[in-house]
């Protein structure tokens, strides 16, 4: 039997776009591999896109948090810790089904698409206030972080003027760093905020989704969970993705330029190459046979979302960003049950994000050296914490 191999974590030295290295042998040499965890639970590693996309569409494996084991030696699940009520993340069928049933709804291509003029009023807006503080600044605080967080406030209706609260504490929820008492600090904290506002929007319903949510049969407790589940999901790897999606165009101009072409496919690109929600676990609920090994019940399988991505048997040279690929099928925002609720809200706010910065800045460029953007290297949600830019007025 092979030794089993630990989870690669460190990104290429001046390749910060690009999974830990370890990852492409490993998944040449076997996309299922025994795995050892820091716990010392014995499991699997998947990286090859095939298995990986087996295991999200499988209901054989389960997402619930109290019969993981964690990959990362920074994190922990302290014992009996179950998914706080709302978190969609963290459980499975019949409680998934139903939370999803109610919420998908409001959250269709066709809902989302009709609020194209609307992320382009925000766009803009924010690109005003970019260009009138001038170069240089940091595109994260003035563009990445705004555009989707105003949205996703103004989309459940909860003031934008809180917007801090909500990026502090998802922040401390995405950390690795973060210890358990300081994630389960702010969880507390925006179960508190947003239970007050579910009472609120029951007494007084206005024109978003938590207050057309109390129509539904959640009680307070859920709909503050799903609340905090929704702005967490809807802040960060969004503003994630527009950060370090355009710290990568500006490494390639080219790629920058003709992002315009087709913003559709340029985003899709962006997405898989990136795939900044890099790392996923799932538990066995019984024996499976998969990829010619017997995964066993209770035994979790780590899923390397980013090497799947980036997996050559399904994207021919994928360490090459192309904004004219046809990418999709990628797993960037997972696969099957519990696949991103919100994909195609971040998809709109993507497609008008990337290419109006294009049009407004063509000669935005970084301000520093690549080497010197601070990369969020301890997350969960890979990307920076600034972005430096500048550009001729």
């Amino acid at each position: 039997m092979r030794e089993p191999t630990t989870l690669p974590t460190a990104r290429p030295v001046g390749r910060p776009f690009d999974p830990p290295a370890e990852l492409a042998g490993l998944r040449a040499e076997r996309p299922l591999r025994r795995m050892s965890y820091p716990d010392g639970h014995e499991g699997w590693l998947a990286t090859g896109y095939d298995v990986v996309r087996a295991v999200l569409a499988d209901p054989r494996f389960s997402s619930r948090y109290e019969l993981m084991h964690l990959p990362f030696p920074e994190q922990e699940i302290p014992d009996g810790f179950t998914a706080p009520l709302g978190d969609l993340t963290g459980i499975d069928p019949p409680e998934h089904t139903r939370y999803r049933k109610l919420l998908a709804g409001r959250f269709t291509v066709r809902r989302m698409r009709l609020l194209t003029a609307r992320v382009e009023e925000v766009t803009a807006r924010q690109l005003d206030v970019l260009a009138e503080h001038g170069p240089p600044a940091d595109l994260v605080a003035m563009f990445a972080q705004p555009v989707p967080a105003l949205l996703i406030c103004e989309l459940l209706g909860v003031p934008y003027a809180d917007h801090e609260l909500f990026q502090r504490h998802t922040a401390t929820l995405v950390s690795m760093d973060s210890s358990a008492e300081e994630k389960g600090a702010a969880i507390n904290d925006l179960y508190g905020y947003l239970h007050e506002l579910v009472i609120a929007k029951r007494a007084t319903p206005t024109d978003d989704v938590l207050s057309d949510l109390t129509r539904s049969d959640l009680t307070d407790g859920e709909l503050a969970g799903i609340g905090a589940f929704l702005l967490g999901a809807g802040l960060d790897t969004t503003a994630s993705m527009l950060a370090l999606g355009t710290f990568a165009l500006l490494c390639e101009p080219a790629q920058f330029a003709a992002l315009r072409d087709d913003p559709e496919r340029a985003v899709e690109e962006l997405l898989r190459y990136l795939t900044v929600g890099h790392t996923g676990v799932r538990a066995a609920l019984e024996d499976v046979e998969l990829a010619g090994e017997t995964i066993r019940a209770g035994e979790s399988v780590t899923l390397a979302l980013q090497a799947a991505d980036r997996d050559p048997s399904r994207f021919p040279d994928p360490d090459v960003l192309d904004v004219r690929r046809q990418a999709s099928g990628h797993l960037a925002f997972g696969h099957g049950a519990h696949q991103c609720l919100g994909q195609q809200l971040a998809r709109v706010e993507l497609r008008v994000a990337f290419p109006a910065l294009a049009e407004r800045f063509p000669t935005l460029r970084l301000a520093v050296d690549p080497a010197e953007v601070p990369m969020r290297g301890n997350a969960n949600i890979h990307g920076v914490h600034r972005l430096p830019v500048t550009w001729d007025r």
